[in-house]
């Protein structure tokens, strides 16, 4: 069974969802759901995803960058956005902390922002210490690509979509994104744009 993803303008994409207690953390409920949201993330398919996004006001996500996601980016793009694959794990009640604060620009999108794609910048390295399914306590360190997952994800439990931190010139339709900007060095969209340069 598949759930449902909700799009940008419903309440519970706006609110800081609630942390779960340590009963809750294991409990049959909880598990299933993370059952369902790794198969709903599969579908998407996606790179990760949080409950608020299937309208669950918790603080959980659920997180997998497969390798057959990334096989069309040539080993330039990988290396340049720092992206190996990442297993599937889940994170609960996570605290995030800049480790690297230099900010990186890429091109993001989001399952609750459906067919859309913006630059958006953010640090390069994270740490975040959370729990996973099982009620441990885990830490993760994270550069790259991966660092913009926790993010990301993380920005959905206290109410922030991407469009929140986007470049709103840069905003596109995911069609548009493939036909005019994917190809091009960051450097020369953002010139296209009429934006300020800056560095990676």
């Amino acid at each position: 069974m598949m759930l449902k993803i909700v799009q940008a303008g419903e309440p519970v994409l706006r609110r800081r969802a609630r942390d779960l207690t340590p009963e809750e953390m294991t409990s049959p409920a909880v598990r299933q759901l993370i059952s369902l949201m790794r198969e709903t993330m599969r579908d998407a398919p996606g790179v990760g995803l949080a409950a608020p996004q299937v309208g669950v006001d918790v603080r959980l996500a659920v997180i997998e960058d497969r390798a057959e996601y990334q096989a069309a980016l040539s080993p330039e793009e990988l290396a340049a956005r720092e992206r190996k694959p990442v297993d599937f794990h889940v994170i609960i009640n996570p605290r995030l902390v800049v480790e690297d604060p230099e900010p990186v620009e890429f091109y993001e999108g989001c399952l609750s922002v459906s067919g859309f794609s913006a630059l958006v910048r953010r640090p390069r390295a994270v740490r975040v210490e959370a729990f996973d399914e099982n009620g441990q306590a885990v830490t993760l360190q994270a550069r790259g690509w991966y660092a913009r997952i926790l993010q990301h994800e993380i920005d959905h439990l206290d109410g922030m979509l991407y469009i929140d931190r986007m470049e709103p010139r840069s905003f596109s339709t995911l069609d548009n994104h493939r036909r005019h900007w994917a190809s091009r060095p960051l450097a020369e969209v953002r010139q296209a744009l009429g934006l300020p340069s800056v560095g990676r």
